[in-house]
């Protein structure tokens, strides 16, 4: 009896009390001159706790459901608790009978202004602001939880990109950059107005098709899997007649660009002409990838 109860508690642990995250957070601040300062590691710690510890979501996710992701904030400079800094954010998804993990979310968030004090209280309220430590770095981890559900579900991602909206409305009373839509085409504000937009809608069914459809059928059936991503990234030339050089177009190639090089230029050959063509035009900042590509 008590090592089938030392049993039924590890898998318990394995099932129901893990939160939604696997991430790592880094702060650097090689920049300042002063690295070594004990606050930057004290918040480097304060967030990777906040990060992986909070419950994001109502939903239960299993040690092996967590999103792999990663934070790196790189200070650019500080006065005493203002901070002036940038964060890369990546998170990426594991593929169906694979060890591979498929980048999904790439972004730099150049705008990153914050206060803080050593060990003062990180706390994430879902309406109200905080402080913009805490509304930054939660609206990005509603980004990484919505992305992910659309690679897995049609649109599956929709009450959390609601989550990132409701945190910019909130922190649009703030005097922080990236909130408000005269900040800049690349801005936070841009990011979730245009993933929400009609206007950009096929970017989200590519997000599952390219997974469920492609990836997640690679291992079975690698040529059916390459048509099916080319098929789905044919897609995005419908989005881009609308509107040419869109910032989530950028957005989604960043994350995907080596990605898809790397699947075309290996394994059994499909003809994706037009897939090349269009991906030129799509994306001509990486049309050196698009070169490699095979017929």
């Amino acid at each position: 009896m008590r090592n089938f109860l030392f049993i039924l508690s590890i898998l318990i642990s394995f099932t129901t009390f893990s939160q939604e995250l696997k991430c790592d957070v880094v702060v650097n601040a090689q920049q300042t001159g002063n690295e070594n300062v004990q606050v930057f590691k004290t918040l480097e710690n304060q967030l990777n706790e906040f990060v992986n510890n909070t419950q994001w979501t109502n939903k239960t996710f299993a040690l092996q459901e967590r999103i792999n992701c990663s934070m790196v904030i790189i200070i650019n400079d500080y006065d005493n608790d203002t901070f002036r800094a940038s964060i890369q954010i990546r998170s990426s998804r594991p593929i169906f009978n694979s060890s591979y993990s498929s980048p999904v979310y790439n972004f730099n968030d150049r705008d990153f202004t914050f206060k803080y004090l050593e060990f003062q209280n990180l706390n994430y309220n879902s309406i109200q602001f905080e402080s913009n430590l805490v509304s930054v770095i939660a609206y990005h981890i509603y980004i990484i939880l919505a992305m992910d559900a659309d690679t897995f579900s049609l649109n599956g991602g929709e009450e959390y990109y609601a989550q990132a909206r409701s945190i910019l409305s909130y922190s649009q009373q703030s005097n922080f950059i990236g909130w408000k839509p005269e900040d800049g085409l690349q801005s936070r504000f841009s990011l979730i107005d245009n993933i929400m937009s009609p206007t950009y809608k096929e970017i989200r069914s590519v997000l599952y098709n390219y997974h469920i459809d492609g990836l997640d059928n690679m291992n079975q059936n690698p040529k059916s899997g390459k048509d099916k991503i080319a098929a789905s990234l044919m897609q995005l030339e419908v989005l881009n007649n609308r509107r040419p050089n869109s910032f989530i177009l950028r957005v989604f190639f960043d994350a995907k660009a080596e990605e898809i090089e790397d699947i075309f230029s290996d394994g059994p050959s499909v003809n994706i002409t037009d897939l090349a063509t269009a991906l030129t035009r799509i994306a001509p900042m990486h049309t050196s990838k698009w070169r490699n590509i095979n017929f």
